[in-house]
């Protein structure tokens, strides 16, 4: 099969369009025929060597997909072949992948496999940052940082659904109408100036009920603008590492710093399917629209990582093997 694979660790150029023998369904897992392969962040410090899971040279990059299930393992109930999935798992940038058969996500009826290939990392981690490491209540401020971005366009629609105000912070005034038309009450452009002082402006001094940040060299400026019993989750970093936390810095208004990855809510098999269940109602209620930014061929993995990283994306990227 057609798979892309990096041998040693670096940029973009690292990895090429090679051919790897087609795996097998093991006990407890499903060979997916993958049609699309989500793109994510993660993915390119993977590719470095600097992601929580570190490559086995040579490897293949990838954490989710969607496609037709192919073959099922020993001991795998309730997935047959032929159906059509979303899944986590690893390798994904390939014409064909496995996942745990707990990962696989049976895909509704409408949704396309370039939005079930959006679905498992941007939507679940959107979904478990607001519902699950945070219980986002109506009359809340939510600010989310890289609001046109993959996770990000997701977490302002789901935290508007719960019935919170959103403000969203982008790089250009395009991203910024983009945020709007997914539902931002404002948007914050960060590159012409500083979106703490800006943030607690849009709230009377108050200050923000929960921040969602993918950046990290943002955590500062965060904590600034939070409000008393505040919550900031780091849940990326694509601005660089942070700089270590002074605890003591939160105690003046009992504010609170977490980390959140997905990794954590697939361990517990029902806050995952709460997740999977309660981000398909929003859908299916039209309060939550999957953006697919750009769809490049397996071939281009290379320019997809590039364009990733040049910030110049929005939405959710995708691989179509």
């Amino acid at each position: 099969m057609k798979a892309i694979i990096f041998d040693k660790l670096g940029g973009p150029e690292v990895m090429h369009l090679g051919e790897l023998p087609k795996p097998e369904a093991a006990p407890g897992t499903v060979l997916v025929k993958v049609r699309a392969a989500g793109i994510n962040f993660a993915d390119t410090l993977f590719r470095q060597g600097q992601y929580v899971m570190e490559p086995k040279l040579p490897d293949t990059p990838g954490l989710e997909g969607a496609g037709e299930v192919e073959a099922v393992g020993a001991g795998v109930q309730g997935i047959k072949p032929g159906s059509r999935v979303a899944f986590l798992g690893s390798k994904s940038y390939a014409e064909y992948a496995l996942a745990p058969a707990t990962q696989v996500i049976p895909l509704p009826a409408g949704i396309s496999f370039e939005e079930g290939a959006a679905f498992p990392v941007q939507v679940l981690t959107a979904w478990h940052m607001l519902h699950t490491a945070n219980h986002t209540t109506p009359g809340q401020t939510v600010l989310v940082h890289s609001a046109a971005g993959g996770v990000g366009i997701v977490a302002v629609q789901i935290a508007k659904a719960a019935g919170a105000r959103v403000i969203g912070t982008v790089s250009s005034e395009a991203k910024a109408a983009l945020a709007k038309q997914y539902g931002a009450d404002e948007v914050i452009n960060y590159s012409s100036g500083d979106f703490a002082a800006q943030a607690l402006r849009l709230t009377g001094g108050r200050g923000i009920d929960l921040i969602l940040d993918a950046v990290g060299s943002t955590i500062d400026q965060g904590l600034a603008c939070l409000a008393p019993f505040g919550h900031l989750i780091l849940y990326g970093r694509s601005g660089g590492v942070p700089q270590p936390l002074n605890l003591f810095r939160l105690f003046p208004k009992s504010q609170k710093v977490s980390g959140f990855i997905l990794y954590t809510a697939q361990a517990e098999p029902a806050v995952m399917r709460r997740g999977i269940e309660e981000s398909f109602k929003l859908i299916e209620q039209k309060k939550l629209k999957l953006l697919i930014g750009r769809s490049f061929p397996l071939a281009q993995a290379a320019e997809a990582h590039r364009f990733m990283e040049s910030r110049a994306s929005v939405g959710k990227l995708v691989l179509i093997p």
